[in-house]
């Protein structure tokens, strides 16, 4: 789980000596959550502890109704980019080889991937989503897009250069910790 402050009910629990936190009491207590002095939790940092969790959040809820796991979800999404090879695919979702195979025969078995003879190389195979696989996706996905496409053409070009600027830092600020 990501956590980008403390809980908002650790914020607003009251201190050991009752009655509300004081504006001293709620920083420290956040800067101890943090480990980061001065930490301030401001409304962009809410709202990305927010996105975080809803993100975290999606694949689970759409996979459970598609009727697919979450990997069978992660692989159509990866395979929308591409064909890939099983191994390649087991890369990327972060799993054995075997359990890779065992999730494309599951796609095959729904009609959203199949396997077929690498074009390039005869003896390897790879594995292509469907029409039903795209379309699967792309029904439970959209109503997002549309939503997020909305949200991005309501910004002044200006607005957009300050958010993309937000959202890169704080990608990089994320991704320094997995790599």
């Amino acid at each position: 789980m990501s956590d980008i402050s403390s809980k908002q009910s650790d914020r607003q629990s009251p201190p050991d000596r009752g009655g509300p936190p004081s504006g001293a009491d709620a920083q420290q207590r956040a800067s101890a959550a943090t480990g980061v002095p001065n930490w301030q939790l401001t409304g962009t940092l809410s709202a990305l502890q927010e996105l975080v969790e809803v993100a975290e959040a999606v694949p689970a809820v759409v996979a459970r109704q598609a009727g697919l796991s979450t990997s069978e979800l992660h692989s159509l999404r990866h395979l929308m980019r591409g064909p890939m090879g099983p191994v390649d695919l087991a890369k990327v979702l972060g799993v054995t080889s075997a359990a890779s195979s065992g999730v494309v025969d599951r796609l095959c078995s729904h009609g959203h991937a199949v396997r077929r003879a690498h074009p390039d190389d005869g003896r390897r195979t790879e594995v292509v989503i469907t029409d039903s696989g795209r379309a699967e996706v792309t029904a439970r996905m959209r109503p997002m897009f549309v939503a997020l496409a909305e949200l991005d053409a309501s910004l002044t070009d200006d607005e957009r250069v300050v958010v993309e600027r937000y959202l890169r830092g704080a990608t990089a600020a994320m991704h320094d910790l997995v790599t």
